[in-house]
């Protein structure tokens, strides 16, 4: 018999080929997209899949583990009738587990009252609410000028041999909500042992003080675990933020790599390729990923959405940057030449941009002069590029005096308020100071966006 039922379940014996990581099914009735399957030859081990699509009979499964070692035909296909589902709560907090959500840390698996669907559940858009309040996260260059809001996407855009690791491990140790609960959930994606390692290092006290779940998908992982990696850390945040009541970030890193497992399964499926040889459906992909953060009405908590991706050769225009730009609400971009600098982190401010800064951040926020010194500071910033350039050509010697003040600017930029230790957190108080002493290196008159109440604050009118 091809197709057994037991319990709503339908089983399959009709598995026509394994290619890669898909399993090819003939002779199926009544199967779903998204249904879950589970896969075991008799004695060996069970294995898990998802269906990817149906058409005419034939069904093609997403092996969730490797495929090697499987025989076709003595291959027994159990086909659930309905999607692949996880335990929620406030069981995973405190816990590190590999891409699928099984325990690396030793415990028992991790169990919940409840299940959830990894896909998750479309939001009214009249429901949502528009992102405010801030999350601070102790980095002065993203607290001061790129501020993140709860309920936000906000992508850090990186290239290879720049610390967007260290960046992404440090903001999800250091982030808070205001005293309000607050909890972290890491999803790490295609990271080699050794950054697993790191990242387990680093969260640790967060980790052991209950306020993180660590998801550890490794280069050497089934691929397409990479895929169902940043699904489960959504699932489980969207119960500990709109059931829990928590202020959840999601931080997930690196995307780069979950697209590339997204392009190796397409090739196997032999979908016709697009820009790159990525799959044309990869901007409603990324969408369904970074669309699952934000506020819901009558609901408490938010989740806020921080991925990191590297841009291969640092190509701004690769669809995986170029895609994600169009999706979120702002980028914090990560500069070669801070990082030559010896600055830390070297966060792009010129290139950098929250475009709900305003939402969380200024009077009843963050503090009545957050904005205008974000402004002013930005505004001194490209005025300090463009003294550099002309130094470049006619010589510091040739410059005004105001001029030779924004290149002395420039450097206190760098190293008075962009840098800071790869373990310093600073209080929004500690970052605002600090960007004050930044710009009283520059005369009062070219304080002109800052009122002046602010700036007698700072420096009595007769110093200037």
């Amino acid at each position: 018999m091809n197709g057994i039922a037991d319990w709503g379940r339908v089983e399959f014996t009709s598995v026509r080929e394994l290619r890669g990581p898909l399993a090819v099914i003939d002779q199926v009735e009544g199967v779903g997209w998204d249904e879950f399957v589970l896969l075991a030859a008799d004695g060996g081990p069970q294995r898990q899949g998802l269906v990817l699509e149906v058409d005419r009979g034939t069904a093609v499964v997403q092996v969730l583990q490797d495929t090697s070692g499987m025989d076709p035909a003595r291959l027994r296909a159990t086909f659930t009738g309905a999607p692949l589902r996880v335990p929620v709560g406030p069981g995973w907090l405190g816990r590190v587990c590999d891409g699928r959500g099984e325990p690396l840390d030793g415990g028992p698996p991790v169990v919940g009252a409840v299940t959830s669907a990894v896909g998750g559940n479309p939001v009214n858009p009249v429901l949502r609410e528009p992102p405010a309040e801030p999350v601070l996260t102790g980095v002065s260059a993203v607290d001061a000028l790129t501020t993140l809001v709860r309920g936000q996407k906000l992508p850090v855009f990186s290239a290879a041999g720049l610390p967007h690791l260290e960046l992404a491990a440090q903001i999800a140790a250091q982030s808070t909500a205001g005293g309000e609960p607050f909890c972290v959930v890491f999803a790490a994606m295609g990271v080699t042992h050794a950054d697993a390692g790191f990242i387990r290092d680093a969260l640790e006290e967060r980790s052991s003080s209950g306020e993180l779940v660590l998801l550890l998908n490794t280069a050497d992982d089934p691929v397409i675990e990479r895929i169902l990696t940043p699904r489960i850390a959504l699932t489980v945040a969207e119960n500990l933020a709109y059931t829990g009541g928590r202020h959840v970030l999601v931080v997930m890193t690196d995307m780069t790599s979950y697209a590339e497992a997204l392009r190796e399964v397409s090739a196997a499926r032999g979908e016709i390729p697009a820009r790159r040889a990525y799959p044309g459906y990869l901007y409603s992909d990324l969408a369904s990923l970074y669309e699952r953060c934000g506020r819901v009405r009558g609901l408490p908590g938010s989740v806020t959405v921080l991925p990191v991706l590297t841009m291969p050769a640092g190509d701004i225009t690769h669809p995986v940057p170029d895609l994600t730009g169009y999706i979120t609400e702002g980028q914090i971009v990560l500069s070669r030449h801070l990082h030559a600098r010896g600055v830390y982190p070297p966060v792009d401010a010129l290139s950098s941009l929250s475009r709900l800064m305003r939402k969380g951040a200024g009077p009843g926020r963050t503090r009545d002069d957050h904005l205008d010194v974000a402004a002013q500071l930005l505004s001194a910033l490209a005025r300090a590029r463009q003294v550099k350039e002309l130094a470049d050509l006619v010589g510091q010697a040739a410059l005004t005096p105001t001029d030779r003040s924004y290149l002395a600017f420039d450097e206190a930029f760098a190293q008075g308020l962009v840098h800071q230790r790869r373990d310093e957190s600073h209080t929004l108080e500690q970052t605002l100071e600090r960007a004050w002493q930044v710009l009283l290196t520059l005369p009062r008159s070219q304080l002109t966006m800052l009122p002046a109440e602010f700036v007698d604050a700072h420096r009595p009118p007769e110093s200037g």
